[in-house]
């Protein structure tokens, strides 16, 4: 197949597929080559789908957030007066306010447009507006509140804000380090400045928790954009495999549509063809006879004689052709009625004989008796035990010997074997040989010319018997093909009865 007829043949396949099918095929693809060509190896797809996975975060804490931040602010108000307790909820709802403007202007615009490099600043400027909120809670301090009653409310409440904005905004890059980058520098400030070891250590605790979370959350997105990459190569597979599947499929549409074609040309051209060759023949063997008078040339009486031979031949394999083109396009006409197996198979051997005698062959007959009748068509039966005795005796050499056995087959069906001293197929040619028109190596050196269409020709009347072709073969000791009826051909013999007064 040329390279043009296989595109056209991928166009043909891809456009027979559902609407639904092709767009999700080419949606597929086409994240899969965006990231191959992705630079950083994240396909803008990924990019978008990490953002919306953002967004779905961030609305299942928007549910809860003002919760936390209304309890910080009660337990503010513990430490410092009212006022400053109130001005910092109010400055952490304003940084929640504006994640939450982000968040609806973002789920307003369309899918298809999305800039995901503008969102993604726009979405960590809000998570930098909600930071300011911390930043601010960072530099309190109390210095009339008992040894370190402050220091630890307030490094609880910033450990748990960083822990949990790594663990709900971890599909972002870099939002913790944004969030709390004003908080660390205040806390850095703080720890240069106190005196208190105790102090310090929780303020250094609390800087280095901000880039081992930004590790966490840089981990947790890593995780997730792999499993991504995993799901599209799964899905390119995927779909590849379906458009093989789809070109598979039609490809073998075509050839069977062009297969069955030809047969049904063939069969129904059989008067067609054998009507001039048989007016050929016969003319052709007037001539050669001489029954209207003498030729009176001897060169024209041998192209005569050539011509008739020719003829026969040609003759014969267009029978071999329309037969098998017959079966095969299902017009095969089967007159099933009861046929004795040994007695077509000894008319049959009697064909052969005068031929296997020339050659010098032997033939040996071994039948089991008392065998019951077949119910099968008996022009195909015969025709089966004629292709299988006209090969080995084309085959087998001069001296050598056919046999040829009929009896039962181990489930109850029968048998009809032939077995020749020939010079053997070799193995791997025995696909080549039970082909349409294949010939081995072996064959086209030894044996006599043939169509190749003998043994297709013997399955495939097998195989409207429901019966089974087996062919065993070793080289430089001859041949075995074996044609099996099924149990279920067998006539079965009804015992006699007695006459009853």
């Amino acid at each position: 197949m040329t390279a043009a007829a296989t595109s056209d043949l991928q166009k043909s396949a891809a456009y027979r597929q559902p609407d639904s099918r092709r767009t999700d095929l080419a949606r597929t693809l086409r994240i899969a080559r965006d990231r191959l060509q992705s630079p950083t190896g994240l396909a803008a797809p990924f990019g978008a789908e990490l953002l919306a996975l953002h967004v779905q975060a961030q609305q299942t804490a928007a549910a809860v957030m003002p919760l936390p931040i209304m309890l910080t602010a009660f337990g503010l108000s513990a430490f410092t007066d009212t006022l400053n307790a109130l001005l910092w909820m109010a400055t952490a709802l304003f940084g929640f306010a504006v994640q939450f403007a982000v968040r609806r202007r973002f789920e307003s615009v369309p899918a298809d447009s999305v800039d995901r490099k503008r969102w993604t600043m726009l979405f960590q400027g809000g998570h930098f507006a909600s930071g300011i909120a911390w930043a601010y809670l960072a530099a309190f301090g109390c210095e009339a509140c008992g040894p370190l009653r402050f220091e630890i409310f307030q490094f609880a409440v910033l450990f748990l804000a960083i822990a949990l904005t790594a663990m709900v905004s971890w599909t972002m890059r870099h939002v913790v380090a944004v969030t709390f980058m004003p908080a660390s520098a205040i806390l850095f400030w703080k720890l240069t400045g106190t005196s208190d070891p105790v102090a310090g250590a929780m303020y250094a605790m609390l800087i280095g928790a901000v880039p081992f979370f930004s590790v966490v959350a840089a981990k947790l997105r890593q995780n997730t954009v792999e499993r991504m990459k995993y799901r599209a190569e799964k899905d390119e597979l995927i779909a590849e495999l379906d458009t093989a599947r789809v070109i598979s499929d039609e490809a073998r549409r075509r050839a069977e549509e062009a297969n069955l074609a030809k047969s049904r040309f063939l069969a129904t051209m059989s008067h067609e063809l054998r009507t001039p060759l048989n007016a050929i023949l016969g003319f052709s063997e007037v001539i050669s006879s001489e029954i209207l008078g003498p030729i009176g040339n001897a060169s024209y009486k041998e192209y005569v004689n050539d011509i008739h031979s020719s003829g026969q031949h040609l003759l014969g394999l267009i029978n071999e052709i329309l037969d098998l083109s017959r079966v095969e396009a299902g017009r095969y006409d089967m007159h099933e009625e009861a046929v004795a197996l040994v007695a077509v198979t000894r008319d049959c051997i009697g064909y052969v004989k005068l031929k296997s005698e020339t050659k010098g062959i032997r033939l040996k007959v071994q039948v089991e008796k008392n065998l019951p009748q077949l119910w099968a068509d008996e022009r195909a039966v015969r025709q089966i035990i004629l292709n299988l005795l006209s090969n080995a005796v084309k085959f087998t050499p001069s001296g050598g010997t056919i046999t040829v056995r009929v009896g039962w087959t181990a489930g109850g069906g029968q048998y009809v074997s032939v077995k020749d001293t020939g010079p053997g197929i070799p193995e791997e040619e025995m696909p080549v040989v039970l082909s349409n028109f294949g010939q081995g190596s072996t064959a086209i050196k030894a044996a006599e010319q043939g169509t190749g269409l003998g043994l297709p020709i013997v399955r495939a009347l097998l195989h409207l018997h429901e019966g089974d072709f087996v062919l065993t073969s070793k080289l430089r000791e001859g041949t075995e093909a074996v044609a099996v009826f099924p149990h279920s051909r067998v006539l079965e013999v009804m015992p006699a009865f007695n006459d009853f007064d």
